[in-house]
């Protein structure tokens, strides 16, 4: 009884050492008393047991490796390059892979900080900003050639930001903010160099229609007087008379207007001879005018 029950842990024993399964997108490393036998794919596997051992499990997922470059531009700007590297074993490659390179990651981690610090150099700031997809390409490029020959493939470089020393930032923000405020200076005197002039030429355009139009009325008013200068004299009445006649209703066209235009107080000469000294000047006025002839000299 006891026997059978050795027997039946032996048998246990060896399946258990004999099949083993494998998980999808792994492979796994099988040696004969240390040396390379075979590559055991996803699913159930064999093996003979004491003799054959997994030596190791490779990954043939897509891993992604972080790094934090630290370098300056050709204007002399420490900046910190941050780089994302994605990276999957060959699957016809995973003994390659897994013989070849003791630490994957630190391999692809020189290779990086090589290709980042020697073409960051070569750049300024702005060309630094502008041209990280160049420089994804770049460090792609030197991995590609120098990681394909351990059985990595590179999926993706990419150069997800450009960092550089935070006054550095703060002294371009305030280059960009004083660009923004003279463009906004230059808008606004812009914009009261316009309404200036347009308000000028308004104005002149206002006051050319005044003129004409003063010079118009003042036109029809000597026109009237004129016309009603000679349909007097046609009566018989003497120029003198029809000149002071006119000269009065002009006067009392003036005061009715005063009224009309809300005037309180209207300063008038206060005796007769007040009154005919403001017809003379009147008429002395339009006489200098040219609207009518001077009396006394043709009387004389």
């Amino acid at each position: 009884m006891i026997g059978f029950l050795i027997l039946l842990v032996l048998i246990v024993l060896v399946l258990f050492g004999t099949l083993f399964t494998v998980q999808q997108q792994t492979n796994v490393i099988i040696e004969r008393f240390g040396r390379f036998v075979r590559v055991a794919r996803p699913g159930l596997n064999a093996k003979i047991p004491l003799i054959e051992k997994k030596a190791g499990t490779v990954s043939l997922r897509v891993q992604q490796l972080d790094l934090q470059i630290e370098t300056k531009t050709r204007d002399n700007v420490f900046v910190l390059v941050l780089v994302s590297v994605q990276y999957a074993v060959i699957p016809e490659r995973a003994v390659d892979a897994w013989y070849r390179l003791e630490d994957p990651e630190a391999q692809i981690k020189s290779y990086v900080f090589d290709a980042v610090r020697a073409t960051v150099p070569t750049l300024t700031l702005d060309e630094a900003f502008e041209r990280k997809d160049d420089i994804a390409q770049t460090v792609g490029a030197a991995l590609v050639g120098e990681m394909g020959g351990f059985g990595y493939q590179i999926v993706k470089t990419l150069v997800t930001d450009v960092n550089p020393d935070a006054s550095v930032k703060a002294a371009m923000n305030k280059i960009n903010a004083a660009q923004r405020e003279r463009v906004a200076a230059q808008d606004l005197a812009e914009a009261d160099r316009i309404r200036v002039v347009t308000e000028a030429r308004a104005e002149a355009e206002a006051k050319q229609l005044q003129g004409e139009g003063i010079a118009n009325q003042r036109k029809a008013i000597i026109d009237g007087l004129h016309a009603s200068i000679a349909e007097l004299q046609e009566q018989g009445i003497r120029e003198a008379d029809v000149i002071n006649l006119i000269l009065l209703t002009q006067y009392f066209d003036t005061l009715t207007a005063l009224g009309k235009d809300g005037a309180t107080t209207v300063l008038l000469p206060g005796s007769p001879q007040g009154v005919s000294q403001l017809g003379d000047e009147i008429r002395n006025a339009l006489l200098v005018a040219g609207a009518v002839p001077n009396v006394h000299d043709e009387k004389k």
